[in-house]
């Protein structure tokens, strides 16, 4: 049996939460666990404290692989809306989640990964072993009620929705987007016209997740 005790040391993550992942791990089963949150958040670096902590049965799955590449965007004028939910392939992030929680016991299955460095997904860039016990994904919009998306609150076992305080959250998304080349203008302007935008759609789905976690 997997020794599930460090969970407990980890005071970064409600009580609760670390309840809900330890007996997941000991369950036997294949589980499904969504993140969702706004821009900035700390989505992923969640769920890279998740996954250090059992690196052999946790594996993380971000939605984000699912990115149109750009020049796809570019030939549906959406270059400029990047990030927006229909600039994503929801219905393929749907049917990757399904092949997951139904993975056989002799299967190795590929998922993209997005590489911010480039800005484009990158295909089989992920290896889901098929002794991993818990999936984590997360993404903007594990929540929404669109077409395929609305999907994915069928096939994960719990999606919980990261609360931070709105000021903290942009200037973490401000940091990110200059470390990855663009200008302070650049990021600002790109903040108020794609990701904010963005942000108050996410927040209005909170009401769907199973659980509501403080993060900072």
């Amino acid at each position: 049996m997997m020794d599930t005790s460090a969970w407990s040391e980890d005071h970064s993550l409600p009580a609760i939460c670390q309840q809900r992942i330890a007996r997941w791990l000991t369950s036997g089963e294949r589980k499904i666990l969504g993140l969702v949150a706004p821009p900035g958040a700390g989505k992923s670096t969640l769920a890279e404290i998740l996954m250090a902590h059992d690196p052999q049965h946790v594996q993380g799955v971000p939605m984000d692989g699912f990115h149109l590449a750009n020049c796809e965007l570019a030939r549906l004028g959406r270059q400029q809306r990047k990030g927006a939910p229909d600039t994503f392939d929801a219905a393929g992030f749907v049917n990757l989640l399904r092949r997951l929680k139904n993975q056989s016991p002799s299967e190795t299955i590929y998922a993209p990964e997005f590489r911010r460095d480039i800005e484009e997904p990158i295909a089989g860039a992920i290896a889901i072993a098929p002794h991993t016990t818990l999936v984590i994904t997360e993404g903007n919009y594990l929540l929404l009620d669109d077409p395929h998306w609305v999907q994915v609150r069928a096939v994960v076992d719990e999606i919980w929705y990261l609360d931070v305080p709105d000021a903290l959250r942009r200037e973490r998304l401000l940091a990110r987007h200059m470390r990855f080349g663009r200008s302070r203008a650049q990021a600002l302007d790109w903040m108020a016209s794609t990701d904010e935008p963005n942000a108050m759609r996410i927040a209005q789905t909170r009401q769907h997740a199973h659980l509501c976690v403080p993060w900072l």
